[in-house]
């Protein structure tokens, strides 16, 4: 059974910074895709960043490229995904996901963590 615990959201000003953890179990994170999501309140969720089968390559979408860095601990079984220079844009619940059915950026992956918050103030 596969499963996605994140962690590591909370509150934070802008231009601070945040880790979170995308804790993979059932099966190594490197055997598929693994993806970021998020989504505010009122809007749809949208792609964040995303890790390689394998973990060679990252992608990121504009609004974060620059400022979130995704990275894996294989001993740990864990992706994360580093967060700086946060604006009020990024205030949004954060999901992890594994396993696209389509392309990395496509909503649609097989399975989803439950979500974690940030909440990023002035």
């Amino acid at each position: 059974q596969v499963q996605l615990v994140e962690s590591g959201g909370g509150s934070v000003q802008a231009g601070g910074s945040l880790r979170l953890s995308c804790a993979v179990s059932g099966r190594t994170f490197s055997s598929y895709v693994l993806g970021w999501f998020r989504q505010a309140p009122g809007k749809e969720r949208e792609f964040v960043a995303a890790i390689s089968r394998g973990g060679g390559t990252t992608w990121y979408a504009e609004s974060v490229k620059g400022r979130f860095t995704m990275s894996g601990d294989v001993a740990k079984n864990t992706v994360f995904l580093q967060m700086n220079k946060l604006n009020l844009e990024d205030t949004a619940v954060y999901y992890c996901a594994h396993e696209p059915r389509r392309g990395y950026s496509l909503n649609d992956y097989k399975y989803w963590g439950q979500g974690t918050q940030v909440t990023v103030s002035s």
